[in-house]
């Protein structure tokens, strides 16, 4: 028999959201490119606050909270995390690319796999994740200092937005403790 006793919520030691907004955060930041499922971008509000992201920029078609759909996956993390809407995904980053190492989350050519990428400890980060049918646009993917791909071996080409920002955002955060 194991000693694994399933924690209550109220044993977590989780922050509240006025915490949230003042805990140090992780470097990097989620640009989400023209998401049409209301659902991943609550889910990707949800792996932003797990991982104290700096923030959430809402482009182009991307619904914006409040919103039923979106609230029932981020479960109130568009209240901890903060976001902002952007029309243009390309000018955003454009403007980001001064700060952040800017890395599409795409299948390109010389794509660097999530494995072999290599952080920088004092840089911070900007991941651009795209359409569920289009993936990111090639403007924007044109735009960015390059390319992370996440190494995949089954017959399906691609991995829900939402999996691939928990993937990608898991590894990073790792790679930066």
């Amino acid at each position: 028999m194991n000693n694994m006793r399933k924690l209550k919520n109220s044993e977590l030691q989780r922050l509240d959201p006025e915490e949230f907004k003042e805990a140090e955060k992780t470097p990097l930041v989620l640009v989400l490119d023209n998401i049409r499922s209301l659902n991943n971008i609550g889910s990707v509000f949800r792996t932003a606050d797990a991982f104290l992201i700096e923030k959430v920029y809402l482009c182009g078609i991307t619904a914006r909270p409040p919103h039923k759909d979106i609230h029932k996956t981020a479960l109130g993390a568009t209240e901890s995390v903060a976001w902002e809407y952007r029309e243009n995904t390309a000018d955003l980053v454009r403007e980001l690319k001064a700060e952040y190492q800017c890395m599409a989350v795409e299948q390109a050519e010389n794509a660097t796999f999530l494995n072999d990428f290599q952080v920088e400890k004092n840089r911070k980060y900007a991941l651009v994740l795209g359409n569920e049918v289009k993936g990111v646009s090639q403007e924007v993917v044109n735009l960015c200092h390059g390319v992370l791909e996440i190494p995949q071996f089954g017959t399906k080409h691609s991995l829900n937005i939402s999996v691939s920002a928990g993937v990608v955002v898991w590894d990073l955060w790792s790679k930066l403790q």
